[in-house]
């Protein structure tokens, strides 16, 4: 943990940096409101140098530069080095860096066993460890304790444009809404679950992320007393469908989320 700590503070310095000039930063666009600045290219940059010189074994998976290093890994880094980028490029500082560490356990399975999501911007450093507990820097973070929908409020992740999922997200949304308190998108899917686990949210899903959106995230839920699932039930960090929340609230927001999926796959096509 202290390897990671370090890297992710030293990214984030620079990011800060960087944040502080968005405006002159050099932006090149990767796909419709995807964009991948200078800033996360070397934020990208700085976590790798750091983490291969303290871990040269360890494999990467990373946002930009795909899988890289040992092949043969045992452990392997899980990085992406700027989660909210459209809120980093608009000067809105709800961002993070998230670092997950992966184990092979056997040719078919693997296991993220440790993870740092962090919040340049606020200060802000949650770090999980499996069988250890989550924490926001010092001090142990649980899930909500609540039980009724009615008091939910849940995060959710919006497709944007040439992104598709959007006729699934409107049917889960319009089955939501009606039954929580509240439903909040704010642009960052790491930090989402980082909240899940501290009690800020009650749930939360989106359909069709990365490994890198979600590996330190998962962690966190689970040690922080929570669960995770995709809508069908399944490995939600190998499918990309993700349902997460405490005890009581993820069955049933699984359940919602799993019949606005099915309504839209029952649709007749054209």
């Amino acid at each position: 943990m202290q390897v990671v700590t370090s890297a992710v503070r030293k990214a984030g310095r620079r990011l800060l940096r960087d944040f502080g000039e968005v405006e002159q930063l050099q932006v090149s666009v990767k796909g419709p409101s995807d964009f991948v600045s200078t800033a996360d290219l070397r934020a990208e940059q700085t976590l790798k140098e750091e983490l291969s010189k303290a871990r040269p074994a360890f494999g990467f998976l990373m946002e930009e530069s795909g899988a890289s290093g040992n092949e043969s890994w045992e452990w392997r880094w899980v990085v992406d080095p700027l989660d909210g980028t459209t809120n980093f490029l608009h000067g809105i500082p709800h961002w993070a860096i998230s670092v997950g560490i992966e184990k092979r356990i056997d040719a078919e399975k693997t296991e993220i066993m440790a993870g740092v999501i962090y919040n340049p911007a606020s200060d802000e450093l949650f770090w999980a460890e499996k069988g250890v507990g989550a924490f926001l820097n010092d001090r142990r973070l649980r899930v909500s304790g609540r039980k009724e929908m009615k008091e939910a409020v849940f995060a959710t992740g919006i497709p944007f444009a040439g992104v598709p999922r959007k006729a699934e997200f409107s049917a889960i949304l319009h089955r939501i809404m009606p039954q929580v308190a509240g439903v909040r998108r704010f642009g960052a899917a790491a930090l989402d679950l980082a909240w899940v686990a501290a009690g800020r949210y009650d749930g939360f899903w989106e359909l069709g992320l990365k490994k890198w959106d979600v590996a330190a995230g998962l962690l966190m839920v689970k040690e922080a007393g929570g669960f995770w699932t995709d809508p069908e039930g399944g490995d939600a960090y190998e499918t990309g469908n993700v349902v997460a929340g405490n005890p009581a609230l993820q069955p049933k927001l699984r359940e919602v989320v799993a019949e606005g999926m099915a309504a839209v796959k029952a649709r007749p096509a054209g």
